[in-house]
């Protein structure tokens, strides 16, 4: 095979897994340094058919839907999370957030965690976390399908690649919690 046929053919083989991948490496470098303890959920199944003695899983059904892909704990502090990419250099469909989702962010915020998604625009390879509140006060406001970037410019945080950790949220996150620490007094 030539080289150009298999990067034309695997580009988008692991389309969405990038995000996820950098996210994986950023907790594992949180969680050997002591800095937070933050893991992807798994998604809840339930197993019909086992081959035995292999104890390989023949037939699975999801249970329900999964709710967001992270969660942890950092100073004290519940977090949780959704992992999205587009392919949009303009916008980030709300397609991409199902109803569920958006009733456990709710959740989460009444009950004082903090919630939010990181939102990689793929194209242009930038990544931005925008908070649960300024997620759903968009969908509030606006009657659109999409949120456009210029949104996550303006009410998101950038969160810059880097080697260790990959996407250091965890900055974010401290301004975050300096904000609502500065209201409280």
């Amino acid at each position: 095979m030539r080289l150009q046929n298999y990067f034309k053919d695997n580009i988008y083989a692991n389309r969405g897994m990038t995000l996820e991948s950098d996210i994986n490496q950023t907790n594992e470098y949180y969680n050997l340094h002591n800095i937070a303890l933050i893991y992807k959920k798994p998604t809840p199944i339930r197993v019909v058919q086992v081959e035995y003695p292999k104890n390989r899983i023949r037939e699975a059904y999801f249970n329900e839907p999964s709710t967001l892909d992270y969660t942890g704990v950092y100073q004290g502090k519940y977090l949780e999370f959704d992992a999205k990419e587009t392919q949009s250099k303009t916008s980030f469909p709300l397609s991409n957030i199902h109803k569920h989702q958006m009733e456990h962010i709710k959740k989460v915020l009444y009950y004082g965690g903090i919630v939010y998604l990181v939102v990689r625009f793929s194209a242009l390879n930038r990544t931005y976390l925008l908070l649960g509140n300024d997620l759903l006060r968009f969908l509030e406001e606006y009657d659109r399908k999409s949120i456009p970037l210029d949104y996550f410019e303006k009410f998101g945080y950038f969160i810059e690649m880097k080697y260790a950790p990959r996407l250091d949220y965890i900055k974010v996150i401290d301004k975050i919690i300096n904000v609502k620490e500065c209201k409280k007094s």
